[in-house]
């Protein structure tokens, strides 16, 4: 294994950088693959007034047909990107991974964007760089803009803004000083909501309360060095789900990020250093009425924390105009660990989900671009992850009497081992080409080859109980996507478009599926399900296609996506694939004003898994108009609104969860918001 000793020198190393504020990132160009951020002031205006409508960043990639947001209560919007989501959706936070702390996924990564900064949001689907690993389903990439002093030694903002629906309220801001070389940042905000209503007029659970707070800062010398600095806390307090048998009362969530670099030779060198400890609590009693069995309150605790520490080190170059190769190494520790307690106290350990699992990740990648002619570029690169995986608690025994047992116990009755230390090599790769072979078209090929190690759920959770019960499994096989992908973009006259196929065949897909178990409870065969998994061979299909038209007043823009997913050891479907989404939106902007109307359809989803637990069923279509505007006031000040859901349907995306609690296992997804009204004003200086 690698050494606990390289966590610590990592940790010590943090917290002794803990007094110099650190620094988001910047975005990429495309060719130079760097995170670099400058942003104009009209850029940041919009990205503001965009933020300020929605209850948590990520919901502003709904735009994307290619990506489908899944909902199980207020906050924690889950990504699916191309009909693929948890796990093969990796999220870079200026650069950094943060896992989530929950088991049932009540704090995917996506949570942790900072609402106050609105950071800029990329979705990759297809590996153009290896440097921040390979690239299964996809990619969320967020980076915090720098702030805009415009020759002022000082900026900031102030946002307050509320929803109808919900009772929504929001405060958020930011203070800077400095200069473009030197500067530090303090941003933070509050926003809260009470139970929304769906288009029926039904209370949904999705209450929460989060608040955060961020120092930030950079500085660069004369000669190009620069050392960029962050420290934020997140605090989510009484999160309600609709979509789960328990809700979160607690999670807080602690960043730390340190960025060094300079100019080298022809190119530069870039470290960079983070820390994140999450911690989360669970239950079914704080926010909502336990269960009752047999006159006794059946309450349930699970108290869980997950650990990342990483370092990276690249070098790009760039040695004459036609040339960019980059070469590094990076290196992550990663722990997770959660109990849950039941009975009339909660004070029963019942299950170690996750038995203190430890994965140690070291990886080397190096890559290349070259233009062969103006019109034609080419690139490639390859990478190799060294993925090691242990549970230390596996042995620790929970419940009592006849029942104890062990996660050890539970992986060698489902699966015939007790093994839990596992080493995985896994070689990812990618080849590119550019090809402008008009004034204005482009051909775009990328094929690939991606190896994504199971996670900690994947294999070792370890729910366990008389009723239904969910194990992961040890011996599953690292899971190698080999894709390709084919896209025509192009632009002429204030047209842009940009069509594209591509298929991923998948060899080990990690497929989660339900067996059925009888049972006898008082006195009466009742059945339960057992969550397993197991290794497939799939296939994922899909066509997307993007035409857009502006002439500075007027815009529109119509998207389409379209995904498939086989079973193909079952000849059935993939679960949770979304249907087919289609985007038009038509835009109005003068004088800093503007209008968007959206209208977003999809097609009714009969191909569905039901054996997967996943799928509860088949999924309506649904047609939903939004409406938005933006106006300024003054020179600083703007005022933002949005009717959300025009006509007040009630709808659910099909990705969506489902209620999971054992006490009511009637599965019925979570239905988004009914018409809801939301405005926001903002002042900068």
């Amino acid at each position: 294994m690698l050494t606990k000793y390289l966590a610590r020198c990592i940790g010590l190393s943090m917290a002794g950088c803990a007094l110099i504020p650190l620094v988001h990132a910047e975005t990429a160009s495309a060719d130079e693959m760097l995170i670099r951020v400058t942003e104009g002031r009209s850029a940041e205006i919009s990205r503001l007034n965009k933020a300020a409508l929605i209850q948590e960043p990520i919901a502003r990639l709904s735009g994307d047909p290619a990506v489908s947001l899944s909902r199980m209560g207020g906050r924690g919007l889950e990504p699916v990107i191309r009909g693929q989501s948890q796990e093969r959706v990796d999220v870079l936070l200026d650069g950094i991974r943060v896992e989530g702390a929950c088991p049932n996924r009540m704090d995917p990564p996506t949570s942790r964007l900072s609402s106050a900064l609105a950071p800029l949001l990329e979705v990759r689907t297809s590996n153009q760089t290896l440097r921040w690993g390979p690239i299964t389903g996809g990619q969320v990439v967020a980076t915090t803009a720098a702030p805009v002093f415009d020759g002022s030694g000082t900026t900031g903002h102030l946002t307050l803004g509320g929803a109808d629906n919900g009772n929504g309220k929001l405060v958020s801001g930011s203070a800077a000083a400095g200069s473009d070389s030197a500067w530090l940042r303090l941003a933070g905000g509050y926003d809260e909501a009470d139970d929304y209503e769906d288009g029926d007029g039904n209370e949904v659970r999705s209450a929460y309360k989060n608040s955060e707070a961020r120092l930030d800062a950079a500085w660069k010398a004369d000669n190009g060095f620069y050392i960029k600095g962050l420290l934020s806390r997140q605090e989510e307090r009484d999160v309600k789900y609709a979509g789960s048998g328990m809700d979160a009362p607690k999670t807080d969530t602690d960043i730390m990020r340190l960025e060094l670099g300079s100019p080298v030779a022809n190119g530069n060198w870039n470290l960079l250093a983070w820390q994140a400890d999450v911690d989360h609590i669970m239950d079914n009693f704080s926010l909502r009425e336990p269960p009752i069995m047999m006159g006794m309150p059946m309450k349930m605790q699970t108290l869980s924390e997950t650990q990342t520490r990483g370092l990276r080190l690249t070098l790009d170059q760039s040695p004459d105009a036609r040339t960019d190769w980059a070469i590094g190494a990076d290196v992550e520790t990663n722990n997770w660990d959660a109990e849950r307690f039941g009975g009339a106290n909660s004070d029963v350990l019942t299950s170690v989900l996750w038995p203190d699992v430890d994965r140690d990740r070291f990886g080397l990648f190096a890559e290349r671009f070259y233009r062969v002619t103006p019109e034609l570029k080419l690139g490639g690169g390859v990478r190799y992850d060294r993925v090691e995986m242990s549970a230390a608690a596996a042995d620790k025994m929970f419940g009592s009497g006849m029942m104890a047992m062990s996660a050890a116990d539970a992986y060698q009755e489902f699966y015939g081992t007790n093994n839990t230390d596992v080493a995985d090599d896994n070689f990812s790769a990618f080849v590119s080409s550019d090809w402008r072979f008009s004034p204005i078209q482009s051909l775009v090929i990328t094929a690939s080859q991606s190896v994504r190690s199971p996670g900690v759920t994947e294999r070792y959770i370890a729910s366990w109980s008389n009723r239904d019960r969910w194990v992961g499994n040890p011996d599953l096989n690292a899971e190698t996507h080999h894709k390709l992908e084919l896209a025509m973009p192009g632009q002429s006259n204030g047209w842009h478009w940009r069509p594209a196929v591509w298929v991923d065949q998948v060899e080990d897909y990690v497929y989660r599926f339900e067996t059925k178990r009888t049972a006898i409870v008082n006195g009466m065969p009742t059945e339960f399900s057992d969550t397993r998994y197991s290794n497939i061979d799939a296939r994922l299909l899909g066509v997307e296609a993007q035409l857009g038209w502006s002439n500075g007043t007027w815009s529109t823009n119509s998207s389409l996506a379209s995904v498939r997913g086989e079973n193909r050891d079952d000849n059935k479907p993939l679960p949770q694939i979304p249907p087919v989404q289609f985007i038009q939106t038509l835009g109005w902007q003068h004088m800093g004003h503007g209008i968007e109307l959206e209208w977003v359809l999809a097609r009714r989803q009969d191909r569905v898994d039901l054996e997967s637990g996943q799928d509860p069923g088949t999924s309506p279509g649904y047609g939903v108009l939004n409406l938005s505007g933006s106006h300024p006031l003054a020179d600083y000040l703007s005022v933002s609104w949005a009717v959300d859901n025009l006509f007040d349907n009630t709808w659910a995306p099909h990705v969506s969860r489902a209620n999971t609690d054992p006490f009511n296992p009637e599965a019925v997804r979570v239905n988004e918001p009914g018409r809801t009204l939301r405005a926001a004003l903002t002042a900068r200086w």
